[in-house]
């Protein structure tokens, strides 16, 4: 079984956010459910969007479900900057905005230094 999937298929590019009270503008309720639903969800830097392609690197939603745990367990313990491994995969995730910063898979793993990061997250 291939745990690699797209992330665009997951998560589609996001158009500007019409304004509230304008024409075709969003309600403040709507807003503000916009806004919590972002909160929990994980996101991508363009860069780290480049590398997963140049890398080859595709998620699963299972995957990326225990990931966005892992992000909110460290959350939870106050981490800023996490190093999050999973089976082949290192993502740098910076997590009050819970976005990937970078993604590498094993190759690039091995013989690296891991800097910026105030902890690290093993998953199975």
């Amino acid at each position: 079984m291939n745990d690699r999937m797209k992330i665009g298929h997951l998560f589609p590019l996001k158009s500007t956010p019409l304004q509230p009270g304008k024409p075709g503008g969003r309600s403040s309720q709507s807003t503000e459910f916009r806004d919590m639903l972002d909160a929990k969800v994980l996101k991508f830097s363009h860069h780290a969007e480049v590398r997963m392609q140049q890398r080859g690197i595709h998620l699963q939603p299972e995957s990326l479900t225990k990931i966005m745990n892992a992000v909110d367990e460290a959350e939870s313990k106050g981490a800023q900057d996490s190093l999050i491994v999973f089976r082949d995969i290192a993502m740098i995730v910076n997590v009050p905005s819970r976005t990937v910063v970078t993604a590498m898979d094993g190759g690039q793993m091995r013989s690296n230094v891991f800097t910026q990061i105030d902890s690290a997250i093993i998953l199975s």
